[in-house]
């Protein structure tokens, strides 16, 4: 819900700076979940507001976890991979 004094006088939720871990987690979960539909089908306010949500809300992720754990197929040299092997699997013999 916006601020009564105007749309962008005061930021909406709690500050991601205080949420716990799992708080934050379920946050992020839930914005991922409803990007496609905000993106598709919310008004140009609720795109906005959604998108500047994620980002603060990826930013504290970020900050809290530099080292987070990233797989390997989710890098450009295991993406490169994956086309390689469904490449060599696609080639008759």
């Amino acid at each position: 819900m916006r601020h009564p004094d105007g749309p962008h006088d005061k930021p909406e939720g709690i500050s991601p700076h205080a949420l716990d871990n799992g708080v934050l987690l379920h946050e992020l979960e839930q914005l991922h979940r409803t990007r496609h539909e905000t993106f598709l089908y919310g008004s140009d306010d609720a795109l906005e507001r959604h998108t500047s949500r994620t980002a603060q809300l990826e930013a504290e992720y970020l900050h809290r976890f530099p080292n987070r754990q990233v797989t390997a197929s989710r890098t450009r040299s295991g993406a490169r991979a994956r086309e390689a092997a469904a490449r060599a699997e696609a080639t008759p013999e």
